[in-house]
């Protein structure tokens, strides 16, 4: 079993070590007699650092409780200087740390038990047992944690025998409910023979746990959830502390006054300015879609005006390179609702796409039409006797395809 410098001092940075051992032939898997390099278990991610300066990537825990370093070159030497990466550290403190702090807040102020717990590269997650959440619950949680925060209590960390768990008020329970036994399943850590870590907020929430943590509630720093998901009968709070909590409102402070400056308002005005310009913005669709149909009306006159002739049938041909499919999908049910007209129209371009459509007192079946083009152009569709549409790879052969449709329609008229 290593020996976890960590729990001794989270804020030991260095130290000296033996190899122990080396997995595989590469020597980039080393277990050392000790280490200060937290190992990825309990929702919270492996330390980062160097070992002779040699980069450490990975760390994780052996079944034999050994925890193994994972680095990015071999490592000959049986000595080693161990140094690790405060910044990410440090962040994983506050974190962790904070996580206890708003679970408790949850259990106390909603009956809110704990489920789940990730510890993120942007955001930390916790699961709780209770949905919905509504916004004045979730303040009034927020309010709880950030109390503890600026209350600045210890973080005490300490070994509880069997005998002792009973007399804690324990957060995190065991699976079957009891607090206390000589051999359990302890949430955030691996099976366990007491005496079992303790981690304390002081007068406030005591967790079974192993994981790194600060000294006081002071070094957490602002703790704020930024989002919220209901997930059945459960919800995931996102939440950032400290650093993280800071970077967060100092982009959103920025995006907020960049936006509040260019609808010339204050920032308190932010919303209603957006919500006029929503309220605008859906006008002016309105009007465009209105005016788009106009256009569209004119078209389909104007291609019935010059469309081929053949007895009481107008049949309209036309290829498309510059418009939208969806626009030449509404141009053909346009003059599907005129009397007497066939329109074999394509959009010519990467991809061939075919819309064909006749009048409702015509007996020309579409969908056959399109078949029989589409294979010219590789592909397929389909849709009823008055319309339907499709396409293929060989956007250079819509002119073809046409062509094939309209040698049918002189098949049937003959």
């Amino acid at each position: 079993m290593t020996e976890r410098l960590y729990y001794l001092d989270p804020y030991r940075l260095e130290f000296e070590a033996r190899v122990v051992e080396r997995i595989g032939v590469d020597d980039k898997r080393v277990i050392l007699k000790s280490t200060c390099f937290y190992p990825t278990s309990g929702g919270q991610p492996h330390d980062e650092g160097h070992l002779n300066g040699v980069p450490v990537i990975n760390v994780f825990e052996r079944e034999d409780k050994a925890i193994v370093h994972v680095l990015a070159a071999e490592l000959r030497d049986d000595t080693v200087h161990g140094a690790i990466d405060w910044e990410r550290r440090f962040d994983h403190m506050q974190q962790h740390t904070g996580q206890h702090i708003l679970s408790q807040a949850f259990l106390e102020i909603l009956r809110a038990e704990t489920v789940g717990f990730h510890l993120g590269k942007e955001a930390c997650t916790i699961d709780v047992d209770k949905a919905p959440l509504a916004v004045s619950q979730l303040d009034r949680v927020e309010d709880l944690t950030n109390e503890i925060v600026f209350a600045d209590r210890p973080v005490k960390t300490y070994l509880a025998a069997e005998m002792e768990l009973a007399s804690l008020p324990l957060r995190k329970r065991f699976p079957d409910g009891s607090t206390s036994s000589p051999r359990r399943l302890v949430e955030g850590l691996p099976t366990v023979e007491t005496p079992i870590r303790i981690v304390e907020v002081e007068g406030f929430d005591y967790s079974p746990c192993g994981g790194t943590h600060c000294r006081r509630t002071g070094e957490v720093g602002l703790i704020k959830i930024t989002r919220v998901e209901r997930r059945g009968q459960d919800t995931r709070v996102e939440f950032l502390c400290g650093d993280r909590a800071l970077a967060d409102y100092r982009g959103k402070n920025r995006t907020v006054n960049e936006l509040a400056n260019r609808f010339s308002v204050g920032a308190w005005e932010l919303a209603k300015a957006v919500g006029r310009l929503a309220e605008e913005a859906k006008s002016n669709k309105r009007e465009l879609n209105a005016a788009k149909n106009r256009l569209l009306d004119y078209e389909a006159a104007e291609l019935l005006a010059e469309a081929e002739q053949r007895g009481d049938v107008r049949v309209v041909r036309k290829v498309f390179t510059d418009r939208e499919g969806e626009q030449v999908r509404r141009l053909a049910l346009r003059l599907m609702e005129s009397e007497g007209c066939v329109a074999l129209l394509g959009l010519a371009g990467k991809k061939a796409q075919l819309f064909f459509a006749c009048s409702a007192d015509l007996p020309y079946d579409m969908n056959d039409f399109l078949k029989r083009a589409c294979q010219v152009v590789g592909g397929g569709g389909g849709g009823r006797h008055r319309f339907a549409q499709g396409g293929g790879t060989d956007g250079s052969k819509v002119d073809e395809a046409l062509e094939i449709a309209y040698e049918r329609l002189l098949e049937v008229e003959t």
